[in-house]
């Protein structure tokens, strides 16, 4: 989404989504660590006034943020404020209950800057909201409440953005992948009915899973740095979940090794 801006240099970006549930269902999924994970990244919150926030983007904790409640408001509204680059980057998340059972969910992060250095990558947030508030629907559509097992895996491509995604999906059986049409992976043996194509300056798939277990996965490049990003989440639900999650991890991190060696291996 385009970045706000005011002539004092405060500038703001958002993205919306409308999901199912009461104000306390979707407050428990966006304002409490185990309900993050969900569908997002493994996260801890700690849920009052001066609390920290803190969502891990890799497993090695290289890429965690960190940022501090200001505001905590259940279950309408709280803001996390974490120093980067740009200044300090305030995020206000705010529920709002809506007819049918439904309840907005709204992120802002707002930001004070001189020059427009920043505005690129703040709009690439609110896209990437975007895309993962579709896994906060699926959540909260099939798995509501439910803490289920996940894990990620990312991987750096020296190839450009189509190339790398093309590398990423072809031999997975994506690269044609149709929205709300079956597909079936025999490379890594899951199947499940997509629910997601992106764009391709915005490459993803999202897929309902069935095999290896209820769930959903999401597979997203993204280019950073002059590098390319491949990122690989699978989130699964039901009695079994943990012990098939600690099977497949390693599978994946297997055959990504395979595909995207490291650069100078």
């Amino acid at each position: 989404m385009p970045v706000k801006k005011d002539a004092a240099g405060n500038r703001s970006v958002e993205a919306q989504v409308d999901v199912p549930g009461t104000p306390e269902d979707v407050w428990n999924a966006i304002a409490t660590g185990p309900g993050i994970s969900q569908w997002f990244v493994p996260s801890e919150l700690e849920g009052r006034i001066g609390g920290t926030a803190v969502s891990h983007f890799a497993a090695d904790g290289s890429m965690d943020s960190v940022a501090i409640i200001t505001a905590w408001e259940p279950p309408k509204r709280f803001v996390a404020e974490a120093p980067g680059e740009p200044g300090t980057v305030a995020t206000e998340w705010t529920v709002e209950a809506k007819s049918g059972g439904l309840c907005t969910v709204r992120v802002v992060h707002r930001w004070f800057a001189t020059s427009d250095d920043w505005d690129d990558q703040f709009e690439g947030h609110s896209y990437g909201w975007i895309s993962f508030f579709r896994l906060l629907r699926l959540y909260l559509t099939h798995f509501s409440g439910q803490h289920g097992s996940a894990f990620q895996l990312l991987v750096p491509s020296s190839e450009p953005l189509a190339d790398a995604w093309r590398k990423l999906v072809v031999p997975l059986g994506l690269a044609n992948a149709t929205e709300q049409r079956r597909v079936v992976s025999d490379a890594q043996a899951f199947e499940g009915v997509v629910e997601r194509t992106g764009p391709q300056d915005h490459p993803e798939v999202v897929v309902r899973l069935d095999q290896p277990a209820l769930g959903y996965a999401h597979l997203f490049a993204l280019p950073m740095g002059g590098m390319t990003y491949l990122s690989v989440r699978f989130f699964l639900f039901g009695d079994d979940a943990a012990s098939i999650a600690k099977r497949e991890e390693p599978k994946w991190r297997t055959w990504l090794e395979k595909h995207f060696p490291t650069p100078g291996e």
